[in-house]
């Protein structure tokens, strides 16, 4: 007889990522058994930004529920695009990318990744320091 999976319910719960923001405990190897997938919530404060990262090998699609998001991406995070309600970004894998929360609400966002321990493949990177003095005194990693 052949082991079968069994579809998993998540409740409510959320935990601190090491790159920034608050996340929804979602779907993940931890929480579901899922085994090439994890499906988080974000929710990012006004004023707040993560820390530069990226995910070893590992894609990511973001959906913005509500507010806003600035993502600088590439490489030296030298890219940047204003993400708004309704709007999705693609990340390849190994891309750093920061995302930055200028505006005046809470940004809310689902996030989609190709990694089912969804932490484990994050490495953090350093603002370059064109970016910080440019950015200014949001508060890092708050969430």
């Amino acid at each position: 007889m052949t082991d079968q999976k069994q579809c998993a319910v998540v409740r409510t719960g959320q935990y601190e990522g090491i790159q920034g923001g608050t996340f929804g405990a979602g779907i993940s190897a931890e929480s579901a058994g899922s085994e090439r997938l994890c499906l988080h919530r974000l929710v990012m404060p006004a004023g707040t930004r993560g820390r530069p990262h990226l995910h070893e090998g590992h894609e990511s699609a973001i959906f913005v529920q509500s507010g806003l998001v600035e993502v600088w991406h590439g490489e030296g995070l030298a890219q940047h695009v204003v993400l708004h309600a309704g709007d999705y970004i693609y990340i390849p894998a190994d891309t750093p990318h920061m995302p930055v929360n200028t505006g005046t609400e809470d940004m809310v966002c689902l996030v989609a990744r190709t990694d089912p321990n969804e932490q484990e493949g994050v490495r953090l990177l350093d603002l370059p320091s064109w970016l910080e003095s440019q950015l200014g005194p949001l508060l890092v990693g708050v969430g």
